[in-house]
């Protein structure tokens, strides 16, 4: 049996390898927000990889078991959540359904996308494949509890670790496990020459102030 920080370090190896992280101190990304980020994450690569993918699997299942125990059934986020939940729920053996970011525009108008009449009122968990600030994932889990879903909680790949995640998390009672988290892809990072020291510095003051990181490092 793997240990927690076992698995976190795993999976950050495994999302540096095949670059569903990327790291660039010193030329960032801008996200959808305007944030620059020195950092930008798409697990989504790692469905290209059987190897990953059936281990992100795997221990995605444990952590749910560990974590919330016995559930009936599993909905992913749209849209990165979907296929990780997916598999997911296949390994479980447990019903699927999906939420979309708002209701669709024709024909039912549903938000919920599955089979309503057989899994609303289940013990649900929620799959995610990233988590920021949480916003979109607690809408996901707002969108189910209004439809008669018993939320668990929330299972993720990776949390970029603000502070604000937490907050919205606990505000809105819902529990959640990631398999791997910032400061364990720092570690690693740094440890296996993915960045430097300097690297390290700009990379922990961009977790601590991500909204204004941007402005500090250009001036």
């Amino acid at each position: 049996m793997f240990t927690n920080n076992e698995i976190e370090q795993q999976v950050a190896e495994f999302l540096l390898q095949i670059k569903a992280i990327k790291l660039q101190p010193n030329n960032p990304f801008t996200w959808a927000s305007g944030w620059k980020s020195p950092i930008y994450c798409d697990n989504r690569v790692t469905l290209s990889h059987p190897t990953i993918r059936t281990y992100i699997r795997q221990q995605l299942v444990a952590a749910i078991q560990d974590k919330f125990g016995s559930v009936g059934c599993i909905a992913g986020v749209a849209t990165a959540g979907i296929p990780q939940g997916a598999l997911v729920a296949q390994e479980l053996g447990l019903p699927f359904i999906y939420v979309r970011s708002k209701p669709k525009e024709h024909g039912t108008g549903s938000m919920i996308e599955g089979d309503a009449a057989t899994t609303s009122g289940k013990r649900v968990v929620v799959i995610e494949d990233l988590l920021s600030t949480g916003k979109s994932s607690l809408q996901a889990v707002e969108a189910l509890r209004a439809a008669g879903y018993d939320v668990a909680g929330l299972a993720a790949i990776f949390t970029y670790s603000f502070d604000i995640a937490d907050e919205n998390f606990k505000q809105a009672n819902c529990p959640y496990v990631t398999l791997s988290n910032y400061n364990a892809l720092i570690k690693y990072a740094e440890e296996h020459q993915f960045i430097n020291e300097k690297d390290v510095n700009l990379l922990r003051q961009w977790r601590e102030n991500p909204s204004t990181w941007g402005e500090m490092a250009a001036s």
